[in-house]
């Protein structure tokens, strides 16, 4: 308690200290490059909202992964934290403005990054760049664009743009250590991260940043127990079953046998960036970066009793005796899963200037991102005891690779001002792998029929079935009982996550070209006006073509008005048109293997399927920008988002005898024991309606201290306009209602002399999940507030100490009320954007030189 109170005193120091009267404004104006081709504009005076964030702001947040600096910055970006949800767990999907992450476009010094291997499984199956490979030690800043980019920047930018722009110092650099925990004295984190500029010559600059973390797990669950839970006839409850089972006892995990929480995770991250000053305007550019993360999940436990088909049921071995697994794992078992992702790229490009009108900007780049996974503790149950406890399941690669030729010129003489003129075009190339697993994860072993070692004869009915006259006659078997383990089969494929079989593997590959014009001028020294355009041809989907108008009008040097609207488009990426993935899913409460396929695959194509189409958008925005007084600044900026034949994976359809043999029919592993199947569509046409609102004071003291203010807010709810047949009453519910309806957050800091004070408000506001159709059962979450804090010490011109906390007040939400997601020891929705870690405390070393 006495550290929370501390924290606590600090942060609301650091908050009062705001509201005092100031002697001495000083307005910042911030030069972003994001959001127009042509000349870069200050934020304010940008005709669509952009946010800025130094690399002071970034080291704020506390935080060491860039995605958690994004939600902490930005309150429509989101993220959540999903401990059970096999790659998803290892590459985090986020949001911007309620939409998927694959809708947000990333850049890396205005250049595209490339997306990362993983498809999520469900829902909206993103596949999109991973903002975790950046270390934020590398940055110099960060511009987020809240707005549709289609029309400039091409396929993805529908919610928004992010550029990442890199520390291009040629001198100087820094040292940070920092290390810290949970409340609950786990989840042990340290990070090292380092930045040095180097010259390149007299001419140019080298800048190298790298970072080192590594996080240990973090439990927030319960013991497992299903009893009580909707749609569960049976529940089973480890500590029932351990008081009068005392050999499961013995062997049973303790304090839980699946852990809820954060993994545990190793990463190490490298970004350099370089420039070298040619003479003439000109300029040769290069940047690359590694990096290489290692990651642990708990899968679902798998409980050794009440006819679980991977422990107690039964089978004959070759002499006739019955095995169980449940004699290898008398206390159950929890699959661990592993994730090993490697992450590289290159970019380099020559820019200048031909004329004093006339610039240019030639480039190339290629990005590489895969994930090696491995399972442990678990088998393949079609194996038998001959079924080896380890798998290398396979591996998803994505490469990318393009060539981008871009142009600035100056038109005058048409308007009061020059017209800049943007204008380029792009060639770029996509391919997604599939690698095949080792044999034994995917193989359909000896017990995956039937009778393997065809002990009994008569193949018509099992009541006229006899025993072979050689089999073991000691062995008992009743070939006229359907019940005899004789006939049991077992599943294909290491359990929990099949391996890609060769049918399933392999490569897509597709093209694309685009060009585009962006044209920008102030007509009058009130009006600024862009418009913008761009065509792109797919060699899988066809072409397209965007547009977009932008304006901003100064009523007076203070307020303005802005507003845009323009066209976008997002094509399905070659990973969505091509994974297939078979899991272990809880469905209401069910523990079930859910396959997930092509929307061309066979077994797709007999349920309805239909190919796979692009997503089109319309995108509608309307604010203004306000200098209310010296050192304050406003910005609200309301948006409609319309999206037609939104991508998502349709609601999962039980698998019947019919579908059960296209499954058999198309080689799926595991085919016999899948219980529902998943395609992705173009599922439902979409709408999106919000506003974004974002207030900075800053401010001098005449003491000499100064204080920065800065409060963001947004509001956002999506609605389902018109759905596909595959798509049910409580997917259309969850969508509209799943994510917080607002969220909000305030930021003060305050110098006093060696010592700087950061006091954060985080504001989550309400949502709802609805368990089923046939249990339409809803529950809704209060809003949460939870705070963090920092003190930070100049020790010297050179050294800082740190203390901090976030979530000080060890706030949490509300736990799983319906019993969808409260399974198997789970007490929070694992899936909810609000943290469910608890209270978080550090401390942290800078050194600068």
């Amino acid at each position: 308690m006495l550290r929370v109170g501390l924290l606590a005193g600090i942060s609301t120091a650091a908050v009062l200290m705001g509201s005092a009267a100031m002697a001495q404004t000083d307005i910042i104006e911030e030069v972003v490059v994001t959001g127009s081709r042509g000349k870069p504009r200050t934020v304010q005076d940008s005709p669509v909202p952009i946010d800025s964030f130094s690399a002071e702001d970034i080291k704020a947040t506390g935080f060491t992964d860039t995605n958690d600096v994004l939600k902490t910055l930005v309150p429509s970006y989101t993220l959540a934290r999903q401990p059970i949800s096999d790659g998803a767990t290892f590459i985090r999907p986020a949001s911007l403005r309620g939409l998927s992450t694959d809708k947000t476009l990333m850049l890396i010094n205005s250049k595209r990054r490339h997306r990362a291997a993983l498809v999520t499984i469900g829902g909206d199956g993103s596949q999109a760049a991973d903002a975790a490979t950046i270390p934020s030690t590398a940055l110099k800043s960060v511009e987020v664009l809240r707005d549709g980019a289609g029309a400039q920047y091409g396929s993805d930018a529908i919610a928004g743009v992010i550029n990442f722009i890199l520390k291009d110092d040629a001198e100087g650099g820094s040292l940070i250590a920092q290390a810290g925990q949970f409340y609950e004295k786990d989840g042990e984190g340290i990070l090292v991260s380092g930045n040095i500029g180097m010259p390149l010559t007299e001419n140019g600059f080298a800048n190298l940043s790298f970072e080192y973390t590594t996080d240990q797990p973090t439990s927030r669950g319960r013991q497992y127990c299903n009893v009580g839970i909707p749609n569960v006839a049976n529940g089973f409850c480890v500590d029932t079953y351990a008081a009068t089972n005392p050999v499961f006892a013995a062997n049973v995990k303790r304090p839980v046998v699946q852990k809820w929480g954060q993994p545990e995770s190793e990463a190490f991250r490298a970004f350099l960036n370089t420039g070298l000053e040619l003479g003439n305007g000109s300029k040769l550019y290069a940047f690359a970066n590694y990096s290489k993360s290692h990651a642990k999940e708990d899968f679902n436990y798998r409980f050794p009793a009440m006819g679980q088909a991977q422990l107690d049921n039964p089978i004959r071995l070759q002499d006739g005796s019955i095995f169980r697994f449940a004699t290898y794992w008398p206390g159950g078992f929890t699959p661990q899963f592993f994730g090993d992702v490697t992450d590289y790229s290159l970019t380099g490009g020559w820019k200048g200037d031909i004329t004093d009108k006339l610039s240019y900007d030639l480039s190339g780049r290629f990005g590489y991102n895969k994930i090696a996974y491995k399972l442990t503790d678990t088998m393949n149950p079609s194996m038998g005891p001959a079924s080896p406890e380890e798998f290398h399941p396979g591996d998803l690669i994505s490469e990318e690779a393009a060539v981008n030729a871009d142009f600035v010129y100056e038109l005058g003489g048409f308007t009061p001002e020059p017209v800049t003129v943007a204008f380029g075009g792009e060639y770029r190339k996509e391919t997604y792998k599939i690698i095949t697993g080792d044999v034994p994860s995917y193989e359909a072993g000896r017990w995956s029929t039937a009778d393997p070692y065809d002990f009994c004869t008569n193949e018509a009915t099992v009541s006229q079935r006899t025993l072979r006259p050689t089999a073991p006659q000691t062995a008992g078997i009743n070939c006229a009982s359907a019940s005899d383990p004789v006939y049991t089969s077992l599943a294909v494929g290491s359990n929990g996550f099949p391996g890609y079989s060769p049918d399933y593997s392999g490569k897509l590959s597709r093209d694309s070209y685009g060009v585009y014009v962006d044209a920008s001028t102030d007509l009058t020294e009130q009006l600024f006006v862009q418009a913008s355009v761009r065509a792109e041809d797919f060699s899988d989907f066809g072409s397209t073509l965007d547009g977009k108008l932008a304006a901003m009008f100064k009523i007076t040097p203070t307020f303005g008005l802005r507003g845009s609207v323009g066209s976008g488009f997002r094509a399905p990426t070659p990973g969505q048109l091509f994974t297939t993935n078979v899991s272990t899913r809880v469905e209401n409460g069910l523990t079930i293997a859910s396959g997930l396929f092509p929307a061309s695959n066979a077994v797709s194509q007999f349920l309805g399927a239909e190919e796979l189409g692009p997503e089109k958008s319309t995108n509608f925005s309307l604010g203004f920008t306000a200098t209310l007084f010296d050192g304050l600044s406003l910005t609200v900026d309301a948006y409609y988002i319309k999206i037609k034949d939104m991508f998502y994976a349709v609601t999962p359809i039980t698998v019947t005898p019919a579908i059960r043999t296209q499954l058999i029919a198309a080689g799926v592993p595991g085919a016999d024991t899948i219980g529902q199947v998943q395609f992705f569509q173009n599922a439902f046409d979409s709408s999106t309606r919000g506003i974004d609102v974002v207030a900075t004071y800053r401010f001098n003291w005449e003491n000499g201290q100064s204080t920065n203010l800065m409060g963001s807010f947004n509001y956002n709810k999506p609605k389902v306009d018109k759905v596909a047949a595959f798509f049910d009453r409580e997917y259309v519910h969850d969508y509209e209602n799943g994510t917080v309806r607002w969220r909000g957050a305030v930021t003060a800091t305050h110098d006093i002399g060696k010592f700087t004070l950061m006091g954060r408000a985080n504001v989550w506001g309400p949502y709802k999940n609805q368990f089923s159709v046939a249990l339409p059962i809803v529950q809704e979450w209060d809003p949460v507030v939870q705070f963090d804090t920092e003190i930070s010490y100049d020790v010297t011109e050179n050294y800082r100490l740190t203390l901090g906390g976030r979530n000080i007040f060890d706030k949490y939400p509300d736990p799983d009320a319906t019993g969808e997601s409260g399974t198997n020891g789970r007490i929070y929705r694992s899936d909810t954007l609000v943290d469910w870690q608890g209270g978080f405390y550090y401390a942290k070393f800078t050194a600068t030189f």
